[in-house]
């Protein structure tokens, strides 16, 4: 489920407090505070017959909306997960070009984490992004190098897997 709304003090414990009530488990989250906002996701697993209450008490809480998927089936082939930082001059856009280089690779994005910060002395927006991209056993990272790297010649790019 995804829950967003305005942030305030207590809100993840007035969360878990009501999965626990609903003898639901929270099993797995992200969540992050933006703007003065807060966005979650997470994954949790109740009792069928506590579903609905789960349900109804989430989205009786003040300010929060609550958007709820069914899980995904795994994908079935063997997969591994890559690392990577990009550092650069910020520009309109580089978020879709990063994006794009990653799916032309034959990537796909499991988590993107960016922000700008003042570079030293200049005082211009450096781009910062960090994420993890998963991909087939046989990837070439090579390859996804070169497609980031080829962003730009101001971009510094790095990888692990």
């Amino acid at each position: 489920m995804t829950l967003i709304g305005p942030d305030r003090p207590g809100l993840v414990e007035e969360l878990s407090a009501t999965v626990a009530c609903h003898r639901g488990n929270w099993e797995e989250s992200r969540m992050s505070h933006l703007s003065g906002n807060f966005a979650g996701m997470l994954r949790i697993q109740c009792p069928e017959e506590t579903y609905e209450n789960l349900l109804s008490s989430l989205r009786s809480l003040e300010n929060l909306t609550v958007s709820v998927s069914e899980e995904l089936p795994e994908t079935g082939y063997s997969q591994k997960i890559i690392s990577f930082d990009v550092i650069g001059n910020d520009r309109p856009g580089i978020i879709q070009e990063l994006a794009s280089a990653i799916v032309r690779t034959g990537g796909n994005v499991e988590e993107l984490s960016s922000h700008l910060e003042s570079a030293p002395h200049a005082g211009h927006p450096v781009f910062k992004a960090t994420g993890t991209v998963t991909v087939k056993e046989d990837f070439d990272e090579q390859g996804l190098i070169e497609a980031l790297e080829g962003l730009g010649a101001d971009l510094a790019v790095s990888i692990e897997h």
